[in-house]
């Protein structure tokens, strides 16, 4: 039989190689429905081709433009936050949880079902209220794949071996387009530069995290609750070819490496076929042509955003939905020329700074409540420093 997919974040990055993969196997999916933000052509434009049953648009007022692009081809339509979660509760065997930022907290933890499999790739069900989702998962039933391709390859490093024989994990970082670059020409890097990835096509957000290696700092996070490590025992390196994409260090000192060329339809395709897996037209890798590959430790001194979101990590509670909120802010002024690269990482401190400590939040309502204080602190701190 087919599986059934729900596409949640169709018109990014991810959902794009979702749609690539699914595409490519006629008969093998077949999509329930498919979810975006704002931009209602493309996710027309999905929908036509993957022939959902369902798209949904999660602003409001793109309904009507939606509808009309939809007009005839029979695909159920609508927009809105209940229309989200009403094309989450349709019948699917598996569910990509791709949509960016704190939006996709509610839809994809609204997505946990018994014998439901989700394919995680939204960050913050995990940075934001970690303890919370996975409690939840497992409570439902769920199996959480992850989709991000570094836990994704841990995830097929370790195969059947239980946790208990793993001495640490760790994940590699590109480096991004300002690895060799100085710390004060870092600081004043511009968003044109910041959003030039020498390895990885992403949306704008992901690419400036990436940039500064908070993106890194946050999939450790995501480690630490896909696979229940403590900090001390999760790793970053540098590795600027993005070949090697996470190693699992198993305590008889033997250790497994998960590799494959930078392309998300990797990850992807493992995801969709699991525990199965379907052929793909990705490129092979070819470890002769490569020649080397090249380790190095992070340098927290010109990328402070990794030292912060590994002390948040180590300090627990709610210090990562603090994070991430106040991450979103920064990222989302800088890309706006309001405050230079460089300033993220100190805004982020700041807040996290002043918010103190506080328990880990009981459920996904508390992470958002959390989240949105936080945000108003940053903005707060903004506002006086411009």
């Amino acid at each position: 039989m087919a599986t059934r997919l729900t596409i949640l974040g169709a018109s990014g990055s991810v959902g794009r190689a979702v749609a690539d993969v699914v595409a490519a196997h006629p008969g093998r999916f077949e999509v329930e429905a498919v979810v975006a933000g704002r931009d209602a052509r493309a996710l027309a434009g999905v929908a036509l081709r993957l022939r959902a049953r369902c798209a949904v648009l999660a602003d409001g007022e793109g309904g009507a433009a939606l509808a009309e692009t939809l007009s005839g081809s029979g695909i159920a339509n609508g927009a809105g936050e209940a229309a989200v979660l009403e094309a989450v509760d349709r019948d699917c065997d598996l569910v990509v949880a791709a949509i960016a930022g704190t939006a996709g907290l509610r839809p994809t933890h609204r997505a946990l079902r018994p014998g439901r499999r989700i394919a995680l790739a939204n960050k913050e069900c995990l940075v934001s209220a970690g303890a919370a989702f996975m409690r939840d998962a497992a409570a439902a039933g769920a199996t959480i794949l992850p989709l991000d391709s570094e836990h994704n390859a841990l995830f097929q490093a370790l195969g059947e071996a239980p946790i208990e024989s793993v001495e640490a994990m760790t994940l590699t970082a590109s480096g991004g387009p300002f690895r060799d670059w100085p710390a004060k020409a870092i600081a004043e890097a511009t968003p044109q530069e910041a959003l030039k990835h020498p390895n990885w096509s992403m949306g704008a957000k992901i690419t400036v995290d990436s940039a500064g290696l908070m993106n890194k700092g946050l999939e450790l996070i995501e480690a630490h609750h896909l696979f229940g490590l403590p900090a001390a025992r999760l790793r970053a390196l540098v590795h600027p070819q993005s070949i090697v994409h996470g190693i699992v260090h198993f305590r008889d000192g033997s250790l497994s490496a998960g590799l494959a060329v930078p392309d998300m339809r990797v990850p992807v395709a493992h995801c969709l076929s699991w525990p199965e897996r379907v052929e793909t037209q990705i490129p092979r890798l070819d470890l002769a042509a490569m020649g080397c590959l090249t380790f190095a430790e992070p340098d927290t001194a010109r990328f402070p955003a990794l030292r912060l979101a590994r002390e948040a990590l180590e300090q627990g509670g709610a210090a990562p939905t603090v994070l991430n909120a106040a991450n979103e802010v920064a990222v989302e002024a800088f890309l706006a020329g309001r405050i230079r690269f460089g300033d993220i990482a100190r805004l982020v401190e700041a807040v996290c700074t002043r918010e103190g400590a506080s328990a880990a939040p009981a459920g996904i309502e508390e992470a958002l409540a959390v989240d949105f204080a936080a945000r108003e602190r940053a903005r707060a701190l903004l506002q006086q420093s411009c």
